[in-house]
């Protein structure tokens, strides 16, 4: 099984549009230690033909056009990518799905809350159904994932509930929990054939429990990084927000996922959906020394794994 990480950043890229932050500044004036990232996307094959895209970013278009695994293989209109499953239905992973209206066919995939808004924004209407049918992802279930046609790809996933919110765009300011609800973001545990299998949650509010024991002793995570400390848009002036009213886990302190994850014995730690406030996000910062002390991997557009 074959990953590449299409895009590693969060919300708005590295550097992002009109961000003049320190980390910003660095990487547009070229600094090789700022490296520019794109929103966060990912690419898995289990036979290095057919591809499986898990998250549609915005900047899907630059990222299959930089991936040559994801080009046309032959003919007036190809491409190898068969499924797209979605985490969650922000904008970071759905808006990519209109680079993908080109008359391609393909499996959609995601939980029904997912499909629910996606119904409902009429511009993803682009999508032609006859041609992207869209299949609801059941949780704790595994679904063997096909391609339009219904063609196997050689892979499984099982969705689960983790601690999240619901898309930015559909929350309800007159709620306590703004609308939010089960199902509104998942993890995806990914498997082949071989029993070669990952974990995949790029957002995640806290870790749970149920997180922490379903990931103990595995391979390989994938893991929202979004925020070094949960206050960090604030105090840089950049959102009145805190990490955890975004729904995303910090990565220092006694409750962040450095520490959490201490003890929990997975072999391999990468870090996704980084936001450019994050210090981490540079290569000579203090706190990108921490995380990689600690056995985590930054990651970068382009990084890729063999399971």
């Amino acid at each position: 099984m074959k990953l590449i990480i299409l895009g590693a950043a969060a919300g708005g890229g590295f550097p992002q549009w009109n961000c003049a932050c320190r980390n910003c500044a660095r990487a547009r004036a070229g600094d090789a230690a700022a490296q520019p990232r794109t929103q966060a996307s990912l690419a898995v094959s289990a036979n290095g033909a057919d591809w499986v895209l898990f998250n549609a970013s915005p900047d899907l278009r630059a990222q299959i056009l930089a991936t040559p695994a994801l080009h046309p293989r032959g003919g007036l209109r190809d491409s190898p990518i068969q499924a797209v499953v979605l985490t969650g239905g922000d904008v970071d992973f759905t808006a990519g799905l209109l680079n993908l209206r080109e008359g391609q066919t393909f499996g959609l995939y995601a939980g029904q809350r997912i499909l629910d808004l996606l119904d409902a924004n009429s511009i993803f209407r682009v999508l032609d159904a006859g041609l992207v049918p869209r299949r609801p992802l059941a949780t704790d279930t595994a679904t063997v994932l096909r391609d339009a046609a219904g063609r196997e790809l050689g892979l499984t996933v099982e969705a689960f509930v983790v601690p999240g919110k619901v898309a930015l765009y559909a929350e309800d300011a007159s709620r306590p929990d703004f609308g939010s609800s089960a199902g509104d973001t998942v993890g995806l545990h990914i498997t082949d054939a071989g029993g070669r299998g990952f974990f995949y949650i790029p957002a995640c509010a806290t870790l749970s429990d149920d997180v922490a024991r379903r990931v103990r002793g595995s391979a390989l995570v994938l893991f929202d990084g979004t925020l070094w400390l949960d206050d960090e848009m604030i105090s840089l002036g950049l959102s009145a927000k805190t990490g955890a009213r975004m729904g995303h886990i910090s990565v220092s302190g006694a409750r962040g996922t450095i520490a959490g994850f201490a003890e929990l014995g997975v072999a391999r730690k990468v870090f996704v959906h980084i936001n450019n406030s994050n210090p981490m996000i540079i290569d000579d910062t203090p706190e990108r020394k921490i995380a990689e002390t600690a056995g985590w991997t930054v990651a970068y557009d382009g990084m890729e794994i063999i399971l």
